[in-house]
Parts: structure tokens; C-alpha cells; sequence
């Protein structure tokens, strides 16, 4: 299975919160994907502290990461516009990576399960 990392766990990876580092070494130990999309780490380096480039370098290498594609791209405005009808704002960088998720066919693991209301992506139950 592909697990495909939100923001928030990627931080809490990173500042060893909430045991998420022991967490992700046992997805990896039974065989699952761990991945990220590009959105993701845009908002991982606009947080960064100076001190966190290299740990986080290190830690991203072994991710693999998704770009956003034409497909998805469509499918996240798509997102947005119908959810905005609803009457429900949805940030464009949720809606892309929850987009990208479905496109992939991916499990979200995010701790921001409001931020993702689209009934066919998947999430991960924490």
C-alpha cells in the first residue's frame, strides 16, 4: 500500500512528535510506500527552521515524492469549486494533494482529516 504523508506528519516526523518517526519505520518495515507530493514539502520548507535543512533533506530523500499532474490538477479545482457551491472553503494545496492521493490511488495519512472532506479519498485512521 502507498501512504502518502500530509504536512502534519511530515513535521511531526521531523520535530519527533506524537512517536510519528516510529510510526513510518513501521509502515516501511511491512512493505508499505511511504510518499509526499511536491506540495507538501513547499509547505514543509515555508515552516523550516535554518537549523532543520539538513534533517529534513536526509528524511525526504527516502520519500518518494508526487508531482502535480494535469489530471489531478483538474481534479483539485474541480474540488475547490464544487465544495466552495457547498457552501465549504477548501484550500487549494489540501485539494491538490488530496487530488494527487486519489489519482495514485494513495491512503492520506494526515492528522487535518477536516481539511479533507471528499468522499472518495481514502485516509488513514489514526
Amino acid at each position: 500500500m502507498i501512504l502518502l504523508l500530509d504536512t502534519s506528519l511530515l513535521i511531526d516526523v521531523l520535530r519527533g512528535r506524537n512517536s510519528r518517526g516510529e510510526l513510518l519505520r513501521e509502515w516501511a518495515q511491512v512493505g508499505h510506500t511511504l510518499a509526499t507530493t511536491a506540495v507538501n514539502v513547499a509547505e514543509l520548507y515555508a515552516g523550516m527552521r535554518t537549523h532543520e535543512e539538513v534533517a529534513t533533506e536526509a528524511f525526504l530523500s527516502g520519500l518518494e515524492c508526487y508531482e502535480l499532474t494535469p489530471r489531478a490538477g483538474r481534479l483539485a479545482g474541480r474540488f475547490v469549486n464544487d465544495w466552495r457551491r457547498k457552501g465549504r472553503t477548501l484550500q487549494l494545496p489540501d485539494a491538490i494533494v488530496a487530488a494527487v492521493a486519489i489519482e495514485r490511488n494513495c491512503l492520506l495519512a494526515t492528522d487535518n482529516r477536516k481539511d479533507f472532506p471528499m468522499p472518495e479519498l481514502k485516509l488513514y485512521a489514526f
